[in-house]
């Protein structure tokens, strides 16, 4: 709990300008959810309201630590004048409050050029390398390349099983309901279904654990792809709770999937700003995830 005193700077102010002002890391959508379960007193009476205060009034916020806004430390894998290559760690959206960007925004914000903007996204619970352009050259550029498949991109999982080729083209075909916030696959075209494209190659297996750490590239990039077309095949990844097996999760102890965007490959061949990228490949320092096998 924390006991505060609204101070003549903040009369007929909101309480919500007064706490993002005076309590450090705390975000706009966690002093929501405080009000909601009214865990906020003015004056010592409860208010789920975003109301006016008064000089000398009494403010108390009953706050769990696993509320607060954490501190972020992201490394940087790789920097120069023309792009940033982060690496995400699970539970940290690329956009939004308290992200990536935001991240990356303030880091930068003390330099010349303050600006930095994603090229691409992750889900907020795949971990692994994201692209930043430092320019708004290199931002064009980069998105330019990523709608051509002339940026590779490699992920790193754990699955559930071994799967039957050391390596294989999957082709399959997917449906996203947005209601459900779910995908499903098919491997026959049906209305409203896109086709998708995921190669895997088997890097190690673990016959005792029945588990095997697979390197994954995309020809299609859709919502939930490599997940559900993993799962599709019998090969779920480890700690998925939408696409995987709750037993087998618990087993590995595992509340978010075992899936990281592993490397980066630039294949810009054009002329231009990022010319001097290509054929270079840009990894993570270590391959996750190996502990499991």
């Amino acid at each position: 709990m924390k006991n505060l005193k609204v101070t003549e700077k903040y009369n007929n102010k909101k309480l919500i300008k007064f706490l993002l002002d005076n309590i450090d890391g705390l975000s706009t959508s966690t002093i929501y959810k405080t009000l909601r379960k009214k865990d906020v007193k003015i004056n010592d009476k409860r208010t789920s309201e975003n109301c006016l205060l008064r000089t000398g009034d009494d403010i108390k916020i009953y706050l769990p630590d696993n509320l607060q806004k954490k501190d972020l430390n992201i490394p940087i894998i790789f920097e120069d004048d023309n792009i940033v290559i982060f690496n995400k760690p699970i539970g940290v959206e690329v956009t939004g409050e308290n992200s990536l960007s935001s991240y990356a925004k303030k880091l930068f914000s003390n330099n010349i050029n303050k600006f930095i903007e994603p090229c691409h996204r992750l889900d907020r619970n795949t971990s692994g390398l994201v692209l930043f352009a430092r320019n708004q050259t290199s931002l064009n550029i980069l998105l330019d390349a990523f709608k051509n498949h002339l940026i590779e991109k490699h992920y790193i999982c754990v699955v559930y099983g071994i799967p039957r080729k050391k390596s294989e083209r999957l082709e399959s075909y997917l449906f996203k309901d947005s209601k459900k916030s779910m995908v499903y696959i098919s491997d026959n075209l049906k209305p409203g279904y896109q086709k998708i494209i995921t190669s895997y190659r088997i890097l190690k297996i673990n016959q005792t654990k029945n588990i095997s750490l697979l390197d994954i590239t995309l020809e299609t990039g859709k919502t939930h792809q490599i997940r559900a077309h993993l799962a599709h095949i019998g090969c779920p990844i480890i700690g998925d709770g939408k696409y995987g097996i709750n037993k087998i999760n618990k087993i590995f102890k595992l509340k978010t999937q075992a899936l990281s965007s592993y490397s980066l490959t630039f294949k810009i061949t054009s002329d231009n700003q990022l010319s001097y990228l290509n054929g270079i490949t840009i990894k993570q320092n270590q391959v996750p995830f190996m502990n499991l096998l």
